[in-house]
């Protein structure tokens, strides 16, 4: 399992556009769409990715805690279907059905959206405040897969909670770690 950090992409960053089909409906979703009055969380995940898996019913966790209070929730996966074929939009709708997510998986086969927001890994998170800029971009906690430490999600959590609250987020954030991004 390759070890990816994330890119740390400049605080403060605007959101890059996207319009991409949702894996369960096939509705193309653009930005406005799933962007809160508060802000919007972004996060690459994929289906096969041991990282993501480790992680996944604590994120699935967090969009049902975060349900309502001002922030959307967009995952995108921008895997390689044809080389990871479980990362194909018919896959990532079986994920989200079995995690009972409650926010749009999108899927971005051009993987033009990753690069975009200079993703390079699974999972990889970015929140937005509601003018659309980059106010975190960190992990989502600090466990990983065989580490032992409990799935929390207080990293991500506590910028969430700031930026609801109209509160700064501490600029000191550790990288997301996962898989790289299966690039064609």
């Amino acid at each position: 399992m390759a070890r990816t950090e994330s890119s740390m992409l400049k605080l403060g960053t605007a959101a890059p556009i996207f319009a991409l089909p949702d894996v369960a409906t096939g509705k193309e979703t653009i930005t406005l769409d799933v962007a809160g009055t508060k802000g919007l969380l972004v996060m690459f995940l994929c289906r096969h990715c041991p990282f993501v898996k480790h992680l996944e019913k604590g994120l699935a966790q967090l969009g049902n805690d975060y349900a309502g209070k001002g922030v959307g929730f967009a995952a995108i996966s921008s895997n390689d279907a044809a080389a990871y074929p479980e990362d194909s939009p018919e896959k990532l709708a079986l994920q989200a059905k079995e995690l009972g997510l409650t926010f749009s998986y999108l899927y971005d086969e051009t993987q033009d959206v990753a690069r975009a927001f200079h993703a390079v890994c699974t999972p990889d998170f970015f929140l937005f405040d509601p003018a659309l800029k980059l106010v975190y971009r960190g992990q989502f906690d600090d466990s990983r897969p065989g580490n032992g430490i409990p799935v929390t999600g207080k990293d991500l959590r506590a910028a969430l909670d700031a930026l609801i609250a109209g509160q700064p987020i501490d600029a000191e954030q550790k990288p997301s770690l996962g898989c790289n991004i299966k690039w064609k």
